[in-house]
C-alpha cells in the first residue's frame, strides 16, 4: 500500500506564514499537523509489520520549505527512505477580462493546478513508476489538513477488493445542507461529485420521503485507487473548475497591486472528476468523531480549536 498526501497551499488563512502541514493547531504537546499525521503512520508500520512509502505532494511555493522542515525534525522518526515529496503543476492566473497577469517578477502569475492534479504530477515526477516498481497495488489519496485522517485502513481496501472496483471513496451524511463539502452522487451512470461551490440551493436542501438529504452522503476527500486506476487516469487531464479569488498582480505601470476584491480567476482540477472514469466505485460511510477534523478557517467551524477537541476526544476514547 502507499500513500499520498497533498499540501498544496500554505496556512495563510490560519495567520501561519508556513506550509499547512507545519501547522502547530494548539495540542499541549506542540505538535504540528505533520507530526501527528506520522506518529498514525507509524503506529500502522508496527501494527502491521510493514514499511509504507509516503508520497506528500506539495506545490512550487512550499516544496522546499516542506523537506527543510522534515530534515529539520529527522523526519520525526519516520524512515527518511519511505518519504518522497514531489511537485504538483500549476496554471496561469487570468484576470475578469480573460488576460493574463504578471506577479511582481514580472513573470506569468500562476497558481497551484488543485488537488486533481496530482495524477499527472505523479507520472512526471516518476512516482507512479515507482510505485510499480515497490510492487503497489492501492493507494490511498488524502488531504493534509484533516488531524483524523485514516491513512492505512484494511476494511477499506478490503471492501473495495471485495466489490472488485479500482477505487473507493470515505462519505459522512452530511451535517446540514450548506456544510461545504462535495457530495457524491452518479452522473450518466457514473459515480461522481459536486463540489458545495457548484450545487445549488435547491438540490442541496432536497430531501426524499423520510426527511433525509438526497444529495448528503459527503465525499471528505479520503480516496483509495488502485494502481491499475491510477496509472490510466494520468494519461489524461482532468477538466478544470475556476474560482473567482484575489490575485495580487504587477499593472501596467510596473507598480504590485493588491486587490481589496475578487479580481482574477484560478483554475483547478479536482480528484473526485476522475471517478467519472470509473464504471463504478466504493462509498464507505465513516464516523464523523473518527476519521474528519479538517482545518479550513482561523475560526468557527473546521478551525484548529475544532480540530483539536476532536482529535483529543477522539485519543481519549482511543485508551478507554
Amino acid at each position: 500500500m502507499l500513500l499520498l498526501l497533498w499540501q498544496e497551499d500554505n496556512g495563510t488563512r490560519l495567520g501561519h506564514k508556513g506550509p499547512k502541514g507545519t501547522f502547530d493547531f494548539g495540542l499541549e504537546s506542540h505538535k504540528t499537523i505533520f507530526e501527528v499525521l506520522c506518529d498514525s503512520l507509524k503506529e500502522a508500520c508496527q501494527k502491521y509489520e510493514v514499511s509504507i512509502p509516503w508520497y506528500i505532494m506539495t506545490s512550487k511555493q512550499n516544496h522546499q520549505e516542506t523537506i527543510e522542515f522534515f530534515e529539520k525534525n529527522h523526519y520525526f522518526g519516520y524512515q527518511k527512505e519511505d518519504i518522497t515529496f514531489f511537485e504538483q503543476g500549476e496554471l496561469p492566473v487570468l484576470n475578469e477580462e480573460g488576460k493574463l497577469l504578471y506577479n511582481k517578477e514580472g513573470k506569468v502569475n500562476e497558481a497551484a493546478d488543485g488537488h486533481g492534479g496530482i495524477f499527472t504530477a505523479m507520472r512526471k515526477s516518476g512516482v507512479i513508476d515507482n510505485m510499480k516498481q515497490r510492487g503497489i497495488k492501492w493507494a490511498f489519496f488524502g488531504p493534509v489538513d484533516n488531524v483524523l485522517i485514516k491513512m492505512v485502513d484494511p476494511i477499506f481496501i478490503g471492501l473495495c477488493e471485495d466489490k472488485k472496483v479500482l477505487a473507493g471513496g470515505k462519505s459522512l451524511v452530511k451535517a446540514y445542507p450548506e456544510e461545504k463539502v462535495g457530495v457524491f452522487c452518479k452522473k450518466q451512470g457514473k459515480p461522481s461529485v459536486i463540489e458545495y461551490s457548484e450545487i445549488s440551493k435547491e438540490m442541496a436542501e432536497k430531501t426524499d420521503e423520510k426527511g433525509n438529504l438526497v444529495y448528503g452522503e459527503s465525499h471528505i476527500n479520503c480516496n483509495l485507487f488502485h494502481i491499475h486506476a491510477i496509472e490510466e487516469i494520468s494519461k489524461d487531464k482532468l477538466p478544470y473548475h475556476s474560482a473567482h479569488k484575489k490575485i495580487e498582480y504587477l499593472n501596467q505601470e510596473g507598480k504590485v497591486v493588491t486587490p481589496e476584491k475578487p479580481n482574477a480567476y484560478k483554475f483547478e482540477a479536482f480528484i473526485f472528476d476522475a471517478f467519472e472514469q470509473l464504471e463504478d466505485m466504493v462509498i464507505f460511510r465513516v464516523k464523523r468523531e473518527e476519521e474528519f477534523a479538517p482545518i479550513k478557517n482561523a475560526e468557527g467551524q473546521d478551525s484548529p480549536e475544532t480540530a483539536r477537541k476532536l482529535y483529543e476526544e477522539y485519543h481519549k476514547m482511543q485508551k478507554c
